[in-house]
């Protein structure tokens, strides 16, 4: 209860929960979710178009369900908090250089990528501005960041309902209470494209220019 007497259930995610639910993940992540993200994946790739010799960072690379989509190229490096989750990504064969770390405080120095790609990243890390500040820092000049994620839409309330789902949504690793409005507020930069995904728009994808 907060002092109005209203009730707010919250789990808040961990990097240390995280790294226990994505190391039960990584056997079946791609099998029990790949389908269903595979369309918003494809879209989001398509509209940074990217160009040869550039080089990529997949923030949160996961399984690396986004590296078929990218061309030989490109060059990609790929951060992840969980190892288990890197194991999968280098199982796909694809020329990567993969890195452990945390999305929000990234091993990586300043101005170094053409492209940062954060698919499912923003509503998975403990916080989302953070990353995105992360994000921002290691792109370039002229640079773009790729957002394809769930959000709450900009200006209305967080329900109860939506609160109370989101217990269970996080015991699996992913917070549905996030607006990106509130995670971009004050850095600054222009988004440049924002359009609806899947589940009906539930789910947005998002290209910011630096």
């Amino acid at each position: 209860m907060d002092v109005h007497g209203q009730f707010h259930p919250t789990l808040k995610l961990t990097n240390s929960r995280l790294r226990m639910i994505y190391r039960l993940w990584s056997p079946v992540y791609d099998l029990a979710t790949g389908w269903f993200f595979a369309p918003g994946r494809r879209r989001a790739i398509t509209l940074i178009s990217p160009k040869p010799g550039e080089r990529i960072l997949l923030s949160g690379i996961g399984t690396g369900a986004d590296l078929p989509l990218l061309p030989d190229t490109v060059s990609v490096v790929g951060v992840d908090l969980s190892p288990e989750m890197l194991v999968r990504a280098d199982d796909r064969g694809r020329n990567v250089q993969l890195v452990l770390g945390d999305a929000q405080s990234l091993p990586i120095g300043d101005s170094r990528f053409d492209i940062v790609v954060l698919n499912l990243v923003l509503s998975v890390v403990p916080d989302g501005a953070t990353c995105l500040k992360e994000g921002l820092r290691v792109l370039r000049p002229g640079g773009r960041v790729l957002i394809f994620d769930k959000f709450v839409p900009d200006g209305l309330p967080i329900s109860l309902g939506r609160r109370l789902i989101n217990i269970f949504t996080t015991l699996f690793g992913t917070d549905i209470t996030h607006r990106f409005g509130d995670i971009i507020q004050g850095k600054g930069h222009l988004v440049i494209h924002d359009e609806p995904s899947i589940l009906g728009g539930v789910y947005r994808i998002i290209v910011l220019h630096q």
